[in-house]
């Protein structure tokens, strides 16, 4: 048996490539993130397909129902806060939130499961399974939100228009002030990247811990613990999904909107 602190860093491992790199090596590629991420991203079209050939214009089946509940439920947020042409922005939100979620739904595996199953088989030995507990991941997620809102921002004012924004919000069109405002608006950007990123990994990173902290319990009392936290959890999982792509639809919001 592994000591403590042994255990919990070989379960915040990260699958790296090039083997033997430093974690947080910016450059290194987390083949476990990336695996878990393009499993769950098939099941999710596959489901998604699949539901949509069995669609009936009569009585609905559950699947159909729940999906159904799902896309309206998006659909919704995006009329109440998005007010410009929804035809992307409204696939874009339930992609984030079934993505999301689905990350955020690997922290109910019991810890043990996966990492054991891969070290048995040979293949490696590490592996993650909470890609938003990943930081790369979700900065990832957040830089592409970061490159849309910039992209809405030409697309609702135009490109000269966002620049004149980005240089003449919120202090005025003096030329003396077009160095603060663009450093402000360069700060707001880079804030909103970091703030759904950080948000994301840091309640996924701290509930990974602690199931991994209730896994160094004797096994008839980690239950105990470990289905409370799961039953909190459970709360988080979707509250985290709804968060990352209502702040979405916000920010896309705010850019393509005239100020």
């Amino acid at each position: 048996m592994p000591s403590a602190d042994a255990y919990v860093v070989h379960h915040i491992t990260n699958l790296r490539l090039p083997k033997g790199s430093d974690q947080m090596d910016p450059w290194v590629i987390h083949l476990d993130t990336m695996i878990v991420s393009w499993v769950l991203g098939i099941f999710l079209l596959t489901f998604l397909i699949m539901v949509a050939r069995r669609v009936t214009a009569g009585i609905p089946g559950g699947l159909q129902n729940f999906v159904e509940l799902l896309v309206d439920f998006v659909d919704n947020s995006v009329k109440e806060t998005f007010h410009g042409p929804r035809n992307f922005v409204g696939p874009l939100a339930l992609t984030i939130f079934c993505v999301v979620l689905l990350w955020n739904l690997m922290d109910l595996v019991p810890v043990d499961w996966v990492p054991y199953a891969v070290c048995q088989s040979g293949l490696a030995g590490y592996f993650r399974i909470v890609p938003s507990a990943d930081i790369n991941a979700t900065f990832g997620l957040s830089i592409t939100v970061l490159g849309l809102i910039m992209l809405y921002g030409v697309k609702g004012k135009g490109l000269v228009g966002y620049g004149k924004e980005l240089l003449t919000h919120p202090f005025g069109a003096n030329p003396l002030l077009w160095i603060p405002n663009l450093v402000l608006n360069v700060v707001e950007l880079v804030s909103k990247t970091v703030s759904l990123a950080m948000r994301l990994f840091g309640n996924l990173y701290a509930a990974e811990l602690i199931f991994i902290l209730i896994a160094l319990l004797p096994w008839w009392i980690q239950f105990i613990p470990g289905g409370a936290w799961a039953i909190f959890h459970i709360l988080v999982v979707p509250l985290q999904a709804f968060l990352f792509m209502t702040l979405t639809i916000v920010y896309l919001s705010l850019a393509y909107e005239k100020h």
